[in-house]
């Protein structure tokens, strides 16, 4: 199975979440320097992902993102079906 750049990526940005931790918060500038990737690449992934409940996003001076849920409840799926749809047509039987 090949996987885009931008599942790549978002795997990495939601992985850095999860080193630091379910109470743990990173600003969008710290994963873009930690992953190597512009800011407005890595606002891009962590919106994609928020949108799926994967991560969560608190505003403020204080703020930043962090994994939603346990990292261990996170399935590989998940993450490359909120970045990239569906691995497969969701009428395929149908067909």
């Amino acid at each position: 199975m090949r996987i885009s750049a931008l599942e790549e990526y978002g795997l990495r940005c939601l992985l850095s979440l999860a080193q630091v931790g379910p109470g743990g918060q990173l600003s969008i500038s710290d994963i873009a320097e930690r992953e190597g990737i512009s800011v407005p690449y890595a606002s891009k992934l962590l919106s994609l992902l928020r949108k799926t409940g994967l991560v969560e996003a608190v505003r403020g001076r204080s703020g930043g993102f962090s994994i939603a849920r346990p990292a261990s409840e996170i399935t590989l799926f998940d993450v490359i079906t909120a970045l990239g749809g569906p691995l497969i047509d969701p009428d395929h039987c149908r067909k």
